[in-house]
């Protein structure tokens, strides 16, 4: 049996009312999610750590001390184990976040928060190469569209192709009603690999 903490990335005002407001999943539709997950690791008394983005007081995005740095009200008005802030993508660089884990031997860590393919998407591959097992919950995270020289893409699509990526090698991804029943029930959300992934697609192509 997994022995899983819950991991809260960048539930910030910055992605609700600021410069980087989230659009897929709908942001109600995450925010609440991430409260039933908080809610539901909270009754099973699995550990759960807050992560928080943070820069220096003259940054455009996170600047400590402003309103997009504080947390959100669905994660400042629960109780939590632990806070991190960290200042890269993974949550794991530059922070103790790892030796935490370690100390209460947690081998599982379940990634909900923002961005997808950002934060959340860093933090679970690191996770992976720490020999840590991830579950990924796809409608308690979510992200925005971008566009640059390379080219653009849709929130939504960014956030499903995230997923599927994630899906095939790094993490168990499911909905929050999904793991909140496997957490009840002593299971895990079930995996996939690289290889049955492909095979899958090939045969869909013909």
């Amino acid at each position: 049996m997994s022995n899983r903490a819950l991991v809260v990335i960048d539930v910030q005002n910055e992605y609700v009312s600021g410069k980087l407001p989230i659009a897929y999943p709908e942001l109600r539709e995450s925010l609440n999610n991430i409260g039933a997950a908080m809610d539901a690791a909270a009754a099973r008394d699995l550990p759960i750590v807050v992560v928080q983005q943070v820069a220096p007081e003259d940054s455009p995005l996170f600047a400590r001390g402003s309103h997009g740095f504080a947390l959100h009200k669905v994660v400042s008005s629960r109780n939590y184990d632990h806070l991190v802030e960290k200042t890269l993508p993974s949550a794991f660089a530059g922070t103790d976040l790892a030796e935490w884990l370690r100390v209460r031997s947690i081998d599982t860590v379940v990634i909900v928060g923002y961005m997808t393919q950002n934060c959340d998407e860093s933090t679970a591959r690191d996770a992976v190469h720490r020999g840590l097992a991830v579950e990924f919950l796809s409608d308690a995270t979510g992200t925005l569209a971008m566009a640059n020289q390379a080219g653009s893409v849709s929130a939504e699509e960014l956030h499903r192709t995230v997923l599927v990526v994630l899906q095939s090698r790094f993490a168990a991804v499911g909905t929050t009603g999904e793991w909140i029943e496997a957490v009840r029930q002593g299971t895990e959300l079930p995996r996939s690999s690289v290889l049955a992934s492909t095979a899958i697609a090939r045969s869909e192509n013909g």
